[in-house]
């Protein structure tokens, strides 16, 4: 789960991509980061991408690595998101992120990754959540995800990639 970076007003941005992972009841998977500052965060699964790595490339390599996922489609960019606030290791100062429809079927994730890799990259845990259980007391990031994946699966993807904010 490395990355490059481009400036931002010369800020050290990592390029990233996440996934809205869903199954045929419209669930969302989710990744439980711990991070040492600011404690439990739920997120999309993804991450920041190799040198010369397109996002589809990144995209199939962080949900093989975090999931176990590799039979897959990748659907429309919907989200977009820059996050400013320095990495834990001083690398960057924030991530841009591209997120993607995913749907797949439903499986149980078995990451690629063994769990002392994972956690050293702060991440702990991988659950399905249904829409209705993602609610404003919930550490999620981005704070809107519920919000946000709601309109999609009501409304489908915007025609243009949305900024969700952090």
């Amino acid at each position: 789960m490395s990355a490059s970076h481009s400036g931002t007003g010369g800020l050290r941005i990592r390029e990233a991509v996440r996934a809205v992972v869903l199954d045929p009841e419209d669930r969302v998977l989710l990744v439980r980061f711990e991070f040492p500052n600011v404690g439990t965060r739920w997120a999309l699964p993804g991450g920041g991408l190799e040198p010369g790595e397109s996002d589809h490339e990144a995209l199939r390599r962080e949900l093989a690595e975090e999931a176990g996922l590799t039979e897959f489609e990748i659907g429309p960019h919907v989200w977009s998101r820059l996050h400013v606030i320095p990495f834990l290791d001083g690398r960057y100062d924030g991530q841009r992120e591209r997120v993607y429809v995913v749907r797949t079927a439903a499986f149980d994730p078995q990451p690629a990754l063994t769990w002392e890799q994972l956690e050293s990259e702060y991440v702990f845990g991988l659950q399905w959540w249904h829409a209705d259980d993602l609610h404003d007391q919930l550490p999620i990031a981005p704070a809107a995800l519920a919000f946000h994946l709601r309109a999609l699966l009501l409304d489908g993807p915007p025609k243009q990639p949305v900024d969700v904010g952090v």
